[in-house]
């Protein structure tokens, strides 16, 4: 399954109110551990047709990055049936990333 963006308009609708595990990914395009986390989070999104990944850009979707606290990125919040299970802040490992879907 490929990573997907989202927006405010449909956040509820593809995380929230979703069954299972979701994989959200708060980023920016200028951010430079963005870009090296990415090719990891496309690998998840690969790798775990089981868990849904969707991407957020905190400079168009301002609204979700305050809702969800995020002060640094790259964030990821891993959802499961909807409501918030873990958080990590900065750049980690595929292995890291592996561990923390699980």
């Amino acid at each position: 399954m490929a990573v997907e963006h989202i927006t405010t308009k449909n956040f509820d609708e593809k995380v929230t109110n979703s069954t299972g595990t979701v994989l959200v990914d708060f980023y920016a395009d200028w951010c430079g551990p963005c870009k090296m986390l990415a090719p990891a989070v496309e690998d998840i999104a690969e790798s775990h047709p089981d868990i849904r990944v969707y991407k957020v850009n905190v400079d168009e979707e301002n609204a979700l990055a305050v809702k969800f606290k995020v002060m640094s990125i790259p964030t990821l919040i891993v959802f499961k049936d909807g409501v918030q299970a873990e958080t990590s802040v900065g750049m980690v490992s595929k292995q890291e990333l592996e561990e923390l879907i699980q």
